[in-house]
């Protein structure tokens, strides 16, 4: 039996879940929905005697968080794109299917953003099964949701006259159809033979390829540069930048799927969501008796249909007689919003980068390769973090031009370099960093390393630093 790869596209940066989800951690990596991220769920649920290894295209930025995650899920993928900038997903799944060729041409890819919650895994890899004979047969597959509300937020799919919304094998499409207003999408809804777009294709390479060149050939000449001058590096699959900056910004649907003349349509009758908002997160969360969803450090007292979450440890969030109300806090940023509302958190955003304020994009826990850290206390000419370095990572090799730095260790053992001295610091004890010291932490030991460290100068900016040696070979 012919495997399928899993594509899943993850370089996204969507506002609608902010604070939650920022542009410097988006909410494919966050746990929304259990101890797993929405990314890992996926991986998971494409994973099986049925499916490769998953080919991720991702961005500069989440690739150290992608190989982290799929780590702690024990995955491995074919090969991480790097994609040099967003050029949304007609380019990245062109890439995937350009890398796929080379590397196994007579293929099936399935094609799945990372960030939808499937709750029946089993029931929707039936619906895969059943699409597989129509991929390899030269069909584009796509995928629609049974709706279960006038939902205003979803792209829709009018199947053809004669066509089954309830059955389990491919159905003929009529057309696409852009989200609606909340009349039209009551009319649709009524009709019975339309479906949610849900975003997920399947098809063999060769087929998407073809499709490419009859429907959108003017990105298939870039594309192929982008992919055959790619560079492996540490893991990666980076793409070419200059031919890829060339690529039109065009997602699938536009450039291939409402052109083509092979398209399928296979129905899913199970649960399942893009997230696509707050007011999604309350309705998938489970709302209890009286309509209330609280995280561990939320309290609901008497409050009805009402979401609340605390992100942050230690912060304690208590609503008390809220109707209809969305909550959201974070270490650094709080939304308060009616659940109504909740499509328009988007503005929020828009307004503080307006103004200025990092927490438009900023998450307030900075993922590195090597772990992780956040700022504590942020004051005049200083400013105290907290630091984790994973087993057997380490910091670059580094200097600062405007500050000084102090670390403590309270957790596990560091592995300190300060110019010409290498030396092992241990929990409780202490190193001074001077100005212009060149410096690196490496963590030698079996257990994540847990520092605070004390920062003091003119300048403590991330962009005050001066690397010498990389081992995650950053500029």
């Amino acid at each position: 039996m012919v495997k399928m790869t899993p594509v899943l596209l993850c370089g996204g940066s969507g506002t609608r879940l902010w604070p939650l989800s920022r542009k410097s951690y988006p909410k494919q990596f966050s746990s929304l929905m259990g101890a797993q991220s929405l990314f890992q769920a996926s991986t998971h649920r494409l994973s099986g005697d049925a499916f490769a290894a998953p080919l991720i295209v991702t961005g500069e930025d989440f690739r150290f968080i992608v190989s982290e995650q799929l780590a702690a899920i024990h995955q491995q993928a074919q090969t991480i794109l790097i994609e040099p900038e967003g050029r949304n997903t007609a380019p990245a799944v062109l890439a995937a299917a350009l890398w796929l060729a080379e590397h196994d041409p007579d293929g099936l890819m399935l094609v799945a953003p990372s960030d939808h919650v499937i709750p029946d895994a089993e029931a929707f890899g039936a619906a895969i099964a059943a699409a597989v004979p129509r991929a390899e047969a030269g069909d584009l597959v796509t995928f629609g949701i049974a709706p279960t509300r006038p939902e205003t937020g979803y792209g829709y799919l009018e199947l053809a006259p004669g066509a089954d919304t309830s059955v389990s094998t491919p159905q003929p499409l009529a057309r696409f159809v852009e989200k609606p207003d909340a009349g039209r999408a009551a009319e649709m809804l009524g009709a019975g033979n339309f479906l949610w777009n849900a975003g997920i294709f399947l098809f063999s390479t060769k087929a998407i390829l073809a499709a490419y060149e009859a429907h959108a050939p003017e990105l298939i000449e870039s594309a192929r540069a982008a992919v055959a001058g790619s560079a492996r590096d540490l893991g990666f699959t980076r793409l070419a930048a200059d031919p890829w900056a060339e690529l039109a910004d065009i997602s699938i649907d536009y450039a291939i799927m409402e052109k083509a003349d092979n398209l399928v349509v296979m129905p899913y009758g199970g649960d399942w969501s893009d997230l696509g908002g707050w007011d999604a997160v309350w309705q998938e969360s489970g709302p209890d008796a009286a309509g209330n969803v609280a995280s561990n450090n939320a309290t609901a007292i008497d409050c009805r249909n009402t979401l609340l979450r605390s992100e942050a440890e230690g912060l304690e969030l208590v609503g008390i007689g809220l109707d209809d109300m969305i909550a959201v806090a974070m270490p650094d940023a709080v939304l308060v919003a009616h659940k109504s509302d909740s499509q328009r958190v988007k503005e929020a955003v828009a307004t503080l980068k307006e103004k200025g304020a990092k927490q438009a994009t900023t998450f307030p826990v900075d993922h590195r390769p090597w772990g992780w850290f956040e700022s504590l206390v942020l004051g005049d000419r200083f400013q105290v973090k907290r630091i984790v370095v994973h087993p057997g990572a380490a910091l670059s090799l580094q200097s600062h031009h405007h500050r000084s730095e102090h670390w403590i260790v309270v957790q596990g053992t560091a592995k300190v370099t300060v110019d010409d001295e290498v030396k092992l610091v241990t929990e409780n004890q202490s190193v001074y960093i001077p100005l212009g010291g060149v410096h690196r932490m490496e963590n030698p030991g079996k257990v994540d390393m847990v520092l605070i460290e004390v920062q003091t100068g003119s300048y403590l900016g991330e962009d005050d630093i001066i690397r010498y040696e990389d081992v995650y070979a950053r500029n």
